[in-house]
């Protein structure tokens, strides 16, 4: 279910470029995957902010040299009893001009139950009881909020990326969705072990390795003498004409299922030749691709 408040406002647009959204509604509903949709569209975002805050906020929002133009703020009642005045805080910024467009997060008991339970997290109304009890005091707590609330968006039925795409589609629209996916390619070297953050890792050990040659030992992947040595015969080719097909396919699946950072980390043993040679050549390839904004890092080549 997704519901929209005061519909002959200039809010039912869901288009419009948004300047201030206050998230908010029941813990465990997907504030957090629903602000990373904002933070990822440009918006500056700032998680579990009291209402008192909220004000201060719209003050530097307002401020011509802050450089913030768009925000997105959680506010909800791990506040405790500041939270009741988030009310109040909304109805002075809608004065001052700010007009913020207030999106509440719900989902029925049994799916809050659930995701509860998956986390073992303590419900912020019931820490020492029962989260039942608290999924239930929070209802009757933000009822006049989820009537004062622009957007009510139902998450029962949905993923956190299928949450994140709505977020996109009905309130940042063509202008705040991500449109690209970042894309990190970093070289590496095996003996000093693979980065942290990669997503997919290629080993591409199984070419010609340059370092057994003296004249080309000195060099890198980047150099013309080394990039024919690797690429030399039909292996290189062949492994290029599996991978950019594969590239092609899995890129654009990334982005459907709401992904909009990806690290791919290509290794040889010192991170210096074969990698390098490869990773330019998939970046080449990409280079062309309107939904991908590329970055090429070459970690160990210092280090070698």
């Amino acid at each position: 279910m997704n519901e929209r408040r005061n519909p002959e406002s200039s809010k039912s647009d869901g288009a419009r470029a948004v300047d201030l959204v206050v998230i908010t509604g029941y813990s465990g509903a997907g504030k957090s995957e629903a602000i990373a949709a904002f933070e990822d569209g440009g918006y500056f975002c700032v998680d579990n902010l009291p209402p008192q805050m909220i004000s201060a906020l719209g003050e530097l929002f307002r401020h011509e040299g802050s450089g913030v133009r768009r925000a997105a703020i959680v506010s909800d009642v791990r506040g405790g009893d500041y939270f009741e005045e988030l009310i109040e805080v909304l109805g002075q910024l809608q004065q001052a001009g700010l007009d913020p467009t207030v999106l509440f997060l719900e989902a029925n008991e049994e799916t809050l139950l659930d995701r509860f339970k998956e986390t073992r997290r303590r419900h912020p109304l019931a820490p020492d009881g029962r989260v039942v009890e608290g999924i239930r005091a929070e209802r009757g707590v933000l009822g006049p909020l989820r009537e004062r609330a622009d957007v009510v968006m139902d998450t029962s039925d949905l993923t956190g990326a299928m949450l994140r795409r709505r977020v996109v589609t009905e309130l940042l629209g063509p202008k705040g969705a991500p449109g690209k996916l970042a894309l990190t390619i970093i070289t590496f070297g095996f003996k000093n072990g693979p980065p942290r953050e990669a997503d997919l890792v290629l080993d591409v050990r199984f070419l010609p390795n340059p370092h057994y040659r003296e004249d080309l030992r000195p060099l890198t992947g980047l150099d013309p003498k080394v990039i024919e040595y690797v690429e030399a015969g039909e292996l290189a080719h062949e492994f290029y004409d599996r991978l950019f097909p594969l590239l092609d396919f899995v890129l654009p699946a990334y982005v459907t299922e709401g992904k909009t950072h990806l690290t791919i980390a290509i290794g040889c043993t010192g991170g210096r030749h074969r990698s390098l040679t490869v990773a330019e050549r998939i970046a080449s390839h990409l280079a062309d691709h309107d939904d991908v904004s590329l970055r090429v890092v070459h970690r160990d080549v210092e280090l070698d």
